[in-house]
């Protein structure tokens, strides 16, 4: 194997090993499941409660909202938890929902994880990791 082709698989192989460190840094920076579930549990009471969005909540089951985003997150985060619930483009297909709505809900994110403390680039981080969802999300 010439030495060009090697250095490139070596550091093919530490980028992979930084990515999936990073991930779990990430995962425990959120203290990971219970953490996570904690902050399914505020955002849901927020999107709820929220003059801006719970007019799409309204009819939802704040328990398996709450567990569907904890194991979504967990997911994206490199947690060890695997999604199972609808795509993003199905769960939101028929709702209508616009950027300003999109935004609102990404506000009250950051609220619920300014609510526990997290660092602002954990924060960033997530919303990094979540942000490609919008695509499927904002339908109008």
């Amino acid at each position: 194997m010439n030495a060009k082709l090697l250095g490139l698989l070596a550091a093919c192989l530490m980028c992979a090993a930084l990515s999936a460190r990073a991930e779990a840094t990430l995962y425990a920076a959120l203290g990971e499941r219970a953490g996570i579930a904690g902050l399914a549990e505020d955002l849901v009471g927020r999107l709820k409660s929220d003059s801006r969005t719970k007019v799409f909540f309204k009819d939802t089951n704040a328990k398996n909202l709450a567990e569907q985003l904890r194991d979504q997150v967990c997911a994206v985060v490199g947690g060890p938890c695997v999604y199972e619930g609808a795509t993003m483009a199905k769960s939101h297909a028929d709702l209508g929902i616009g950027m300003a709505d999109y935004l609102a809900v990404v506000e009250l994110l950051q609220d619920a994880m300014d609510a526990k403390h997290l660092p602002f680039s954990v924060q960033n981080d997530v919303l990094a990791r979540l942000a490609p969802m919008y695509r499927d999300i904002v339908t109008r």
